[in-house]
């Protein structure tokens, strides 16, 4: 099954489907537009562009190569990819610097929401011979002040042991590895799953081009995706990493923060691995 996916996972589909996505949430996420930030922003952007092209003296050559690229990524769906794994770390630095409780990230390119809803204590959806390191992940959501929040959902996705998501690679069921959990009365839960891999954002599309031609490198750490929210409280988006795995230190989309590192250790009941994690949410 992993070498079926692998030869069928191309950077096309994996934008064609994270375009889609966004495009689905933007029909239902409108914002107003304010002509003079619009004006504030576009012309600051051009004026940074034309200081590079004047500084490094870019020539015709080189523009057309851009102009080709910055097309293809288009054709391949990639933007989603592009701009999720360059720049949304930034601002989502500069959405939540006010922020008092727990440390968000990216929420990338791969989120789909409605995911089905489970228990506290809960089983993510997979499959019965899915491979990899059994984990428990657990723990409490509380306010600032330290109130426990009853009923607090936490929705969770992350990549399979092959490094693939449902809805992004063919050959995987629709929901493996994802799931919206509900908090118990004492804002606490329980979820098993596995621990998912390292791996590549795809390289044989746009973004895999401009990785190979500035000599980069296309992994990303392992990772758990989480959105946590509560009535009366911010939702917070991040994801959570594992303490000395690969590319913790390098991670090509510059998500990690130091709060953000796991720590497992052996689960109590010997079957892989087990970690506590809490949230912290901001009043609305």
């Amino acid at each position: 099954m992993t070498d079926i996916i692998t030869e069928q996972a191309t950077a096309a589909a994996s934008g064609a489907a994270a375009t889609e996505q966004f495009r689905s949430k933007q029909r239902t996420e409108g914002v107003d537009v304010d002509t003079k930030r619009v004006d504030t922003l576009v012309s600051e952007l051009l004026a940074a562009t034309h200081d590079i092209i004047r500084r490094h003296k870019v020539s015709y050559a080189e523009y057309d190569v851009l102009k080709s690229w910055l097309i293809q990524v288009g054709e391949d769906g990639e933007w989603p990819l592009f701009l999720d794994v360059w720049l949304e770390h930034v601002v989502e630095e500069v959405a939540n610097e006010n922020r008092e409780g727990s440390k968000g990230t990216i929420e990338g390119p791969y989120y789909v929401g409605d995911s089905p809803r489970l228990p506290a204590e809960a089983t993510l959806p997979m499959r019965d011979d899915e491979a990899g390191t059994p984990l428990l992940f657990q723990g409490q959501v509380t306010g600032v002040d330290g109130t426990p929040l009853a009923g607090a959902t936490v929705e969770i996705w992350h990549a399979d042991n092959d490094g693939y998501y449902a809805q992004f690679a063919p050959g995987l069921p629709e929901w493996n590895l994802r799931g919206t959990v509900v908090a118990d009365d004492t804002g606490h839960f329980w979820i098993r799953t596995i621990e998912p891999a390292p791996y590549q954002i795809p390289t044989d599309g746009s973004c895999g081009r401009l990785i190979a031609a500035a000599g980069w490198h296309a992994w990303r750490p392992a990772h758990l995706h989480l959105k946590v929210s509560a009535p009366g409280h911010q939702l917070i988006t991040t994801q959570l990493y594992f303490q000395g795995g690969s590319h913790v230190e390098d991670d090509i989309a510059s998500a990690v923060k130091p709060e953000l590192i796991l720590a497992p250790g052996p689960a109590a009941d010997g079957n892989g691995h087990e970690v506590t994690y809490d949230f912290v949410l901001d009043k609305a």
